[in-house]
Protein backbone atom coordinates (compact mmCIF):
# COMPACT_ATOMS: atom_id res chain seq x y z
CA UNK A 1 0.00 0.00 0.00
CA UNK A 2 1.15 3.22 -0.68
CA UNK A 3 1.07 6.53 1.71
CA UNK A 4 -2.03 7.28 0.32
CA UNK A 5 -3.84 4.22 1.12
CA UNK A 6 -2.20 4.12 4.54
CA UNK A 7 -3.48 7.43 5.45
CA UNK A 8 -7.22 6.95 4.18
CA UNK A 9 -7.41 3.68 6.34
CA UNK A 10 -6.29 5.30 8.92
CA UNK A 11 -8.69 7.56 8.51
CA UNK A 12 -11.16 5.43 8.12
CA UNK A 13 -10.10 3.14 11.52
CA UNK A 14 -9.59 6.71 13.97
CA UNK A 15 -13.47 6.41 15.20
CA UNK A 16 -15.56 3.35 16.43
CA UNK A 17 -16.99 1.79 13.95
CA UNK A 18 -19.33 -1.11 12.78
CA UNK A 19 -17.28 -3.22 11.11
CA UNK A 20 -18.07 -6.54 8.64
CA UNK A 21 -15.08 -8.93 7.71
CA UNK A 22 -16.05 -10.89 4.67
CA UNK A 23 -14.77 -14.15 2.93
CA UNK A 24 -15.47 -15.74 -0.29
CA UNK A 25 -17.79 -19.00 -0.73
CA UNK A 26 -16.62 -22.07 0.38
CA UNK A 27 -14.00 -20.71 2.44
CA UNK A 28 -10.65 -22.30 2.80
CA UNK A 29 -8.04 -21.99 5.15
CA UNK A 30 -6.60 -18.90 3.73
CA UNK A 31 -9.45 -17.26 3.80
CA UNK A 32 -10.75 -18.34 7.64
CA UNK A 33 -7.25 -17.57 8.93
CA UNK A 34 -7.38 -13.73 6.51
CA UNK A 35 -10.55 -13.03 8.26
CA UNK A 36 -10.38 -13.92 11.59
CA UNK A 37 -6.99 -12.63 12.13
CA UNK A 38 -8.15 -9.43 10.59
CA UNK A 39 -11.32 -9.50 12.96
CA UNK A 40 -9.34 -9.64 15.82
CA UNK A 41 -6.74 -6.86 14.82
CA UNK A 42 -9.54 -4.45 13.93
CA UNK A 43 -11.63 -5.63 18.08
CA UNK A 44 -8.21 -4.75 19.73
CA UNK A 45 -8.08 -0.98 17.85
CA UNK A 46 -11.74 -0.32 19.70
CA UNK A 47 -14.08 -1.31 16.58
CA UNK A 48 -17.39 -3.67 17.00
CA UNK A 49 -16.82 -6.47 14.53
CA UNK A 50 -18.48 -9.42 12.75
CA UNK A 51 -16.59 -11.97 10.91
CA UNK A 52 -19.07 -13.07 7.59
CA UNK A 53 -19.01 -15.87 5.37
CA UNK A 54 -21.14 -17.06 2.97
CA UNK A 55 -21.31 -20.76 3.53
CA UNK A 56 -20.14 -22.98 6.41
CA UNK A 57 -16.69 -24.36 6.20
CA UNK A 58 -14.32 -27.28 6.98
CA UNK A 59 -14.48 -29.39 10.24
CA UNK A 60 -10.42 -28.89 10.20
CA UNK A 61 -10.71 -25.29 10.37
CA UNK A 62 -13.51 -25.53 13.00
CA UNK A 63 -11.08 -25.40 15.86
CA UNK A 64 -8.78 -22.09 15.00
CA UNK A 65 -9.41 -19.45 17.58
CA UNK A 66 -12.60 -17.35 17.48
CA UNK A 67 -14.03 -19.71 14.61
CA UNK A 68 -17.25 -20.30 16.41
CA UNK A 69 -17.98 -16.29 16.58
CA UNK A 70 -17.86 -16.98 12.40
CA UNK A 71 -21.64 -16.34 11.27
CA UNK A 72 -22.52 -17.27 7.70
CA UNK A 73 -25.58 -16.56 5.02
CA UNK A 74 -26.96 -20.32 4.93
CA UNK A 75 -27.16 -20.96 8.36
CA UNK A 76 -27.85 -17.69 9.63
CA UNK A 77 -29.64 -15.29 6.91
CA UNK A 78 -31.09 -12.92 9.13
CA UNK A 79 -28.19 -11.93 11.26
CA UNK A 80 -25.87 -12.07 8.30
CA UNK A 81 -27.91 -9.66 6.27
CA UNK A 82 -28.27 -7.20 9.30
CA UNK A 83 -24.36 -7.28 10.24
CA UNK A 84 -24.06 -6.43 6.30
CA UNK A 85 -26.57 -3.89 6.27
CA UNK A 86 -25.64 -2.08 9.62
CA UNK A 87 -21.96 -2.04 9.12
CA UNK A 88 -19.79 1.27 8.69
CA UNK A 89 -17.30 -0.12 7.08
CA UNK A 90 -16.90 -3.18 5.27
CA UNK A 91 -13.27 -5.29 4.52
CA UNK A 92 -13.38 -8.22 1.85
CA UNK A 93 -10.24 -10.54 2.08
CA UNK A 94 -9.14 -13.34 -0.29
CA UNK A 95 -11.53 -12.76 -3.23
CA UNK A 96 -10.95 -10.03 -6.00
CA UNK A 97 -14.80 -10.07 -7.25
CA UNK A 98 -17.83 -10.02 -5.27
CA UNK A 99 -19.47 -12.55 -7.05
CA UNK A 100 -17.13 -15.18 -5.12
CA UNK A 101 -19.54 -14.71 -2.27
CA UNK A 102 -22.80 -16.48 -4.37
CA UNK A 103 -25.74 -15.59 -3.01
CA UNK A 104 -23.73 -12.90 -0.38
CA UNK A 105 -23.13 -10.53 -3.16
CA UNK A 106 -26.71 -9.11 -3.66
CA UNK A 107 -26.39 -8.15 -0.26
CA UNK A 108 -23.27 -6.39 -0.48
CA UNK A 109 -23.83 -4.70 -3.49
CA UNK A 110 -26.51 -2.50 -2.01
CA UNK A 111 -24.25 -2.02 0.97
CA UNK A 112 -24.18 1.73 1.46
CA UNK A 113 -20.85 1.04 3.58
CA UNK A 114 -17.14 1.63 2.58
CA UNK A 115 -15.15 -1.34 1.28
CA UNK A 116 -11.61 -2.34 1.84
CA UNK A 117 -10.28 -5.10 -0.58
CA UNK A 118 -7.02 -6.96 0.87
CA UNK A 119 -6.48 -10.04 -1.66
CA UNK A 120 -4.12 -11.59 -3.71
CA UNK A 121 -5.64 -12.97 -6.15
CA UNK A 122 -5.63 -11.34 -10.05
CA UNK A 123 -7.21 -8.67 -11.92
CA UNK A 124 -9.48 -7.46 -8.52
CA UNK A 125 -12.64 -5.60 -9.12
CA UNK A 126 -12.85 -1.71 -8.53
CA UNK A 127 -15.67 -1.56 -5.70
CA UNK A 128 -13.57 -0.57 -2.79
CA UNK A 129 -11.77 2.38 -1.53
CA UNK A 130 -8.52 1.19 -0.50
CA UNK A 131 -7.55 -1.85 -2.62
CA UNK A 132 -4.75 -3.22 -1.17
CA UNK A 133 -3.71 -5.97 -3.83
CA UNK A 134 -0.59 -8.11 -4.44
CA UNK A 135 -0.42 -11.00 -6.75
CA UNK A 136 3.30 -11.56 -5.66
CA UNK A 137 2.12 -12.70 -1.74
CA UNK A 138 1.81 -16.05 -1.12
CA UNK A 139 -1.44 -15.39 1.04
CA UNK A 140 -3.89 -13.15 2.10
CA UNK A 141 -2.97 -13.89 5.66
CA UNK A 142 0.64 -12.66 5.15
CA UNK A 143 -1.24 -9.75 3.76
CA UNK A 144 -2.83 -9.13 6.91
CA UNK A 145 0.31 -9.53 9.06
CA UNK A 146 1.92 -6.34 6.76
CA UNK A 147 -1.11 -4.64 6.77
CA UNK A 148 -0.88 -4.65 10.47
CA UNK A 149 2.79 -3.28 10.35
CA UNK A 150 1.64 -0.53 7.51
CA UNK A 151 -0.71 0.78 10.57
CA UNK A 152 2.30 1.05 12.95
CA UNK A 153 0.28 -1.86 15.22
CA UNK A 154 2.19 -4.93 14.30
CA UNK A 155 2.50 -4.61 18.46
CA UNK A 156 -1.12 -5.75 18.80
CA UNK A 157 0.05 -9.16 17.34
CA UNK A 158 -0.84 -11.92 19.86
CA UNK A 159 -0.82 -15.57 20.01
CA UNK A 160 -4.33 -15.85 18.57
CA UNK A 161 -3.83 -13.91 15.92
CA UNK A 162 -0.41 -15.54 15.22
CA UNK A 163 -2.16 -18.72 14.80
CA UNK A 164 -4.86 -17.24 12.44
CA UNK A 165 -2.34 -16.09 10.45
CA UNK A 166 -0.28 -19.22 10.60
CA UNK A 167 -3.47 -21.43 9.35
CA UNK A 168 -4.00 -18.90 6.73
CA UNK A 169 -0.27 -18.72 5.36
CA UNK A 170 0.29 -22.98 5.76
CA UNK A 171 -3.02 -23.86 3.49
CA UNK A 172 -2.30 -21.41 0.85
CA UNK A 173 1.71 -22.16 0.38
CA UNK A 174 0.99 -26.51 0.67
CA UNK A 175 2.80 -26.05 4.11
CA UNK A 176 5.25 -24.04 2.36
CA UNK A 177 6.45 -25.41 -0.61
CA UNK A 178 4.88 -23.53 -3.25
CA UNK A 179 7.05 -21.23 -5.37
CA UNK A 180 5.13 -17.83 -3.86
CA UNK A 181 6.51 -18.42 -0.42
CA UNK A 182 9.46 -16.17 -0.25
CA UNK A 183 12.08 -15.61 2.58
CA UNK A 184 9.43 -12.55 3.73
CA UNK A 185 7.31 -15.35 3.82
CA UNK A 186 9.31 -16.87 6.21
CA UNK A 187 10.14 -14.17 8.30
CA UNK A 188 6.70 -13.37 8.71
CA UNK A 189 6.01 -17.21 9.99
CA UNK A 190 8.95 -16.68 12.79
CA UNK A 191 7.26 -13.62 14.33
CA UNK A 192 4.17 -15.95 14.18
CA UNK A 193 6.18 -18.23 16.17
CA UNK A 194 7.57 -15.99 18.47
CA UNK A 195 4.25 -14.64 19.23
CA UNK A 196 2.33 -18.06 19.97
CA UNK A 197 1.81 -19.94 17.65
CA UNK A 198 2.08 -23.97 17.68
CA UNK A 199 3.64 -24.97 13.79
CA UNK A 200 3.73 -28.36 14.80
CA UNK A 201 0.19 -28.73 16.64
CA UNK A 202 -1.35 -26.22 13.91
CA UNK A 203 -0.31 -29.01 11.00
CA UNK A 204 -1.76 -31.78 13.01
CA UNK A 205 -4.91 -29.69 13.25
CA UNK A 206 -5.17 -28.71 9.73
CA UNK A 207 -3.53 -32.13 8.18
CA UNK A 208 -3.84 -35.13 10.63
CA UNK A 209 -7.59 -35.45 10.78
CA UNK A 210 -8.57 -38.31 8.31
CA UNK A 211 -12.11 -39.97 9.04
CA UNK A 212 -12.08 -43.56 7.18
CA UNK A 213 -14.29 -42.24 5.01
CA UNK A 214 -12.19 -39.21 3.34
CA UNK A 215 -9.66 -41.79 3.02
CA UNK A 216 -11.48 -44.26 1.50
CA UNK A 217 -13.38 -41.13 -0.92
CA UNK A 218 -9.07 -40.46 -1.60
CA UNK A 219 -9.04 -44.07 -2.89
CA UNK A 220 -11.58 -43.92 -5.49
CA UNK A 221 -10.50 -40.27 -6.15
CA UNK A 222 -6.75 -41.91 -7.13
CA UNK A 223 -8.56 -44.96 -8.74
CA UNK A 224 -10.33 -42.90 -11.13
CA UNK A 225 -7.04 -40.74 -11.76
CA UNK A 226 -6.54 -40.90 -15.64
CA UNK A 227 -2.52 -39.67 -17.04
CA UNK A 228 -2.23 -37.82 -20.25
CA UNK A 229 1.44 -38.02 -20.91
CA UNK A 230 1.65 -36.54 -24.28
CA UNK A 231 0.07 -33.41 -22.61
CA UNK A 232 1.69 -34.17 -19.15
CA UNK A 233 -1.62 -33.83 -17.48
CA UNK A 234 -3.52 -35.45 -15.14
CA UNK A 235 -7.14 -35.60 -14.12
CA UNK A 236 -9.47 -37.05 -11.57
CA UNK A 237 -13.47 -37.17 -11.40
CA UNK A 238 -15.74 -37.81 -8.88
CA UNK A 239 -19.51 -38.57 -9.00
CA UNK A 240 -22.10 -37.34 -6.77
CA UNK A 241 -22.49 -41.09 -6.60
CA UNK A 242 -19.16 -41.67 -5.15
CA UNK A 243 -19.09 -38.85 -2.46
CA UNK A 244 -22.90 -40.19 -1.15
CA UNK A 245 -21.15 -43.52 -1.00
CA UNK A 246 -18.57 -42.44 0.91
CA UNK A 247 -20.59 -39.68 3.46
CA UNK A 248 -18.86 -36.86 1.75
CA UNK A 249 -18.55 -34.02 4.11
CA UNK A 250 -17.29 -30.11 3.04
CA UNK A 251 -13.48 -30.13 3.00
CA UNK A 252 -12.98 -34.20 2.33
CA UNK A 253 -11.71 -33.48 -1.36
CA UNK A 254 -9.25 -30.56 -0.12
CA UNK A 255 -5.98 -31.41 -1.47
CA UNK A 256 -6.76 -34.45 -3.86
CA UNK A 257 -6.03 -32.68 -7.11
CA UNK A 258 -2.02 -32.20 -6.05
CA UNK A 259 -1.91 -36.40 -5.89
CA UNK A 260 -2.28 -35.67 -9.72
CA UNK A 261 0.21 -32.67 -9.72
CA UNK A 262 2.60 -35.23 -8.06
CA UNK A 263 2.90 -37.37 -10.84
CA UNK A 264 6.89 -37.82 -12.17
CA UNK A 265 6.31 -36.15 -15.67
CA UNK A 266 3.18 -34.04 -15.14
CA UNK A 267 2.99 -30.66 -14.87
CA UNK A 268 -0.99 -29.77 -15.41
CA UNK A 269 -3.45 -31.18 -12.98
CA UNK A 270 -7.45 -31.15 -12.37
CA UNK A 271 -9.91 -32.69 -10.34
CA UNK A 272 -13.61 -32.64 -11.34
CA UNK A 273 -16.14 -33.05 -9.14
CA UNK A 274 -20.11 -33.34 -9.33
CA UNK A 275 -22.29 -30.92 -7.42
CA UNK A 276 -25.84 -32.32 -7.98
CA UNK A 277 -27.50 -29.77 -5.65
CA UNK A 278 -25.85 -26.78 -7.34
CA UNK A 279 -26.12 -28.66 -10.40
CA UNK A 280 -22.49 -27.39 -11.64
CA UNK A 281 -18.97 -29.91 -11.82
CA UNK A 282 -16.53 -28.21 -9.38
CA UNK A 283 -12.83 -27.75 -10.86
CA UNK A 284 -9.46 -27.08 -9.19
CA UNK A 285 -6.58 -26.84 -11.29
CA UNK A 286 -3.18 -26.93 -10.26
CA UNK A 287 0.21 -26.64 -12.40
CA UNK A 288 4.18 -26.39 -12.36
CA UNK A 289 6.17 -23.78 -13.52
CA UNK A 290 5.25 -21.07 -15.97
CA UNK A 291 1.69 -23.13 -17.50
CA UNK A 292 -0.87 -20.65 -16.13
CA UNK A 293 -4.10 -22.24 -14.53
CA UNK A 294 -5.16 -19.21 -14.17
CA UNK A 295 -5.63 -18.16 -17.85
CA UNK A 296 -6.73 -21.16 -18.72
CA UNK A 297 -9.63 -21.28 -15.89
CA UNK A 298 -10.83 -17.91 -17.03
CA UNK A 299 -10.92 -19.04 -20.87
CA UNK A 300 -12.95 -22.30 -20.32
CA UNK A 301 -14.35 -22.73 -17.19
CA UNK A 302 -15.92 -19.24 -15.88
CA UNK A 303 -13.12 -19.53 -12.92
CA UNK A 304 -9.53 -17.77 -12.00
CA UNK A 305 -6.91 -17.63 -9.08
CA UNK A 306 -2.92 -17.91 -9.32
CA UNK A 307 -0.80 -19.00 -11.94
CA UNK A 308 -0.25 -22.93 -10.08
CA UNK A 309 -3.83 -22.87 -8.45
CA UNK A 310 -7.22 -22.42 -9.98
CA UNK A 311 -10.68 -23.63 -9.63
CA UNK A 312 -13.53 -23.29 -11.91
CA UNK A 313 -17.04 -24.32 -13.08
CA UNK A 314 -19.05 -26.58 -15.72
CA UNK A 315 -22.55 -26.21 -16.55
CA UNK A 316 -22.18 -29.47 -18.57
CA UNK A 317 -22.19 -32.90 -16.77
CA UNK A 318 -18.99 -34.50 -15.34
CA UNK A 319 -18.40 -36.72 -18.55
CA UNK A 320 -19.17 -33.55 -20.63
CA UNK A 321 -16.68 -31.54 -18.60
CA UNK A 322 -13.81 -33.88 -18.78
CA UNK A 323 -14.66 -34.57 -22.86
CA UNK A 324 -14.19 -30.67 -23.45
CA UNK A 325 -10.91 -30.41 -21.12
CA UNK A 326 -9.68 -32.99 -23.32
CA UNK A 327 -10.64 -31.19 -26.04
CA UNK A 328 -8.95 -28.47 -25.16
CA UNK A 329 -5.31 -29.73 -24.22
CA UNK A 330 -3.79 -30.06 -28.07
CA UNK A 331 -4.00 -26.20 -27.86
CA UNK A 332 -1.82 -26.03 -24.90
CA UNK A 333 0.38 -28.56 -26.05
CA UNK A 334 3.14 -26.64 -26.55
CA UNK A 335 2.86 -24.64 -23.69
CA UNK A 336 2.99 -27.60 -21.49
CA UNK A 337 5.63 -28.65 -23.05
CA UNK A 338 7.74 -26.09 -22.20
CA UNK A 339 6.65 -25.39 -18.36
Amino acid sequence: MNSEEISVIKKLLNTVKKIVVVGHKNPDGDAIGSCLGLSNFLRQLGHQVTTVMPNDFPVFLKWIPEASEIINLEQDSQKTISAINEADLIFTLDFNALHRTGDLEEYLEKATADFILIDHHQKPDDYAVVIYSDVAMCSTSEMVFHFMEYLDRINFLNKEIATQLYVGIMTDTGSFRYPATTATTHRVIANLIEAGAKNSTIHQNVYDTNSPDRLKLLGVALNNMVMLPEYKTAYITISQEELNENNFKKGDTEGFVNYALSMTGVVFAAIFIENKKEDIVKISLRSKGSFSVNDFSRNHFNGGGHINAAGGRSLTSLNQTVTNFISLLPDYKSALNES
